[in-house]
Parts: C-alpha cells; structure tokens; sequence
C-alpha cells in the first residue's frame, strides 16, 4: 500500500474535520455577518437622516437641520454600533474557522482584515449619528450647539455611515477570488460577491462617489446566509501529490491526475 500523504474523498481535510457527506456541517458562525448585514442595512439605509435639499436641485442650508429627524439618528447609532460590534466578532471567528483551515488563502485573510478595518471606519461614521442626536433641537443637549455647529455635523452625517463599508467591498472582493480560483467556499458565491464591488467601485472612478459600497450591508446577508446554509461551504484543497482514496474501493487517485491501486 502506498504510504504517502492520504486524504480520504469521504474522510478528514488538512483541517481534522470530516468531510464525509454525513459529517459536514454548517457554518454557523457565519450568522455573525447576516446580523451584521441585517443591523447596517438598517442603520445606513432605513434610519439615514438625509432630508431633501440637493436631490432636488435647490442648494442645502443650515435651515435643513428643522427637518432632520432626531429619533432616526438616535436609532441609527445603537444599530450602527452594534454593526461595529457584530463585524469585530465575525473577523475573530473567521480567523479561527476559516483562516486556520486556509493557513495559505491570502484572500482569507484579506477578509477578516475588511471587517476590522470597516467596524473601525464605522465607530466614527455612526458616531455622527449620535453626535447628531445629541445636539439635535430634540436631543438632551439641544443647547449645547448653534445651528452652524449641527450643520457641521449634518455635513460629516452626508457619507460617515456610508464610506466606512468600502472595506467589506474588498471583503467581498477576497469571496470572488475564494470561489471562483479557490474554490474554497461555493461557486454561487464567489459570483454573487461581484455584484457590491462593481456598482461601487465603477461610480467611484467614474464619479467620485464615496458611498455606494454600502450595498454591501446586501452582499454579506445574502453571502454568510450561504455559508450558514451551505453544509462544508469551506473547504481547503488538498496538498499537490496528495492521494484521495474513495470509501469503499481499492483506487486511489492522486490530486495530480495520477492513478494508483
């Protein structure tokens, strides 16, 4: 019998878990991104404090500050931040589940590095909110600005919960390499990561439009959903040379082309 490296079709991968069909599991530490998606979805999108003024075409004024809605940015804050918090935890989790079994995926790392650098771009884009809710005329420090000083913070409010996403676009631009070169995670999607990276990325060079990437709160309810429906949506590939003996039979078949008995 051949005494080189084994890996069994149905058996144990370089990570020590089975990859048996009986035995794969689903990702469900991945549910930490559909929260996230879900939670800044909500905080970006549902709960923006945007009134008016330039969609329009009539320039913005300071008097625009009457029309903001304190309860949104009050609400956009504890939904933002928990973003933060959901987004920091999904980046330790996939070290530990998905980096350790793809020790040589640089694109794994790329993304757990995307969710860290996105929650800290994210503290200070949905800290406005706040600041905002704060200061706002409704707010518990209604005096402690004028309206000039709101309207700064109106200002920093217009793409602060927005920008901040560009680094899970990246996130998403590491999935596209894991599915469709790696094939480490399902086929679907490393496609379906194509889809916040062009929009956002195509305006920005063509437009300079910061906040597009944030269609990504989308991209990471629909993707980590699949990892957590997927049962082995992970899989590491198997060492060049290395030999897949199917359960069952005497062949062995070798990862470069090569057939043994």
């Amino acid at each position: 019998m051949h005494k080189g490296h084994h890996i069994m079709s149905d058996s144990v991968s370089r990570s020590g878990r089975s990859d048996a069909p009986g035995n794969l599991r689903r990702e469900r530490w991945s549910l930490f991104g559909v929260a996230a998606g879900i939670n800044g979805l909500l905080a970006t999108f549902i709960f923006d404090i945007h009134v008016g003024g330039g969609v329009t075409g009539e320039a913005t004024t300071m008097a625009i500050i009457d029309d903001v809605n304190q309860r949104s940015a009050h609400l956009s804050i504890i939904l933002g931040y928990t973003t933060v918090a959901l987004l920091l935890i999904l980046a330790a989790v996939w070290r530990g589940a998905v980096e350790r079994q793809l020790p040589e995926s640089v694109a794994a790392r790329v993304v757990s590095q995307g969710l860290t650098a996105a929650a800290g771009a994210l503290s200070l884009g949905y800290g406005w909110k706040g600041a905002m809710a704060i200061y706002h005329p409704d707010g518990n420090e209604a005096n402690a600005y004028d309206q000039m000083g709101l309207y700064m913070y109106y200002m920093l409010n217009d793409f602060g919960s927005w920008i901040g996403w560009v680094s899970v676009s990246v996130a998403a631009g590491a999935f596209v390499w894991m599915g469709l070169k790696e094939r480490s995670i399902p086929l679907w999607i490393g496609i379906f990561s194509i889809v916040p990276i062009v929009p956002a990325w195509g305006w920005m060079i063509a437009t300079g439009l910061p906040g597009l990437s944030a269609i990504s709160t989308i991209w990471m309810i629909v993707a980590f959903g699949g990892l957590a429906l997927h049962k082995g949506a992970i899989r590491a590939a198997a060492p060049e040379g290395a030999v897949a003996t199917h359960a069952g039979s005497g062949t062995s078949v070798r990862c470069d082309g090569f057939v043994q008995a």
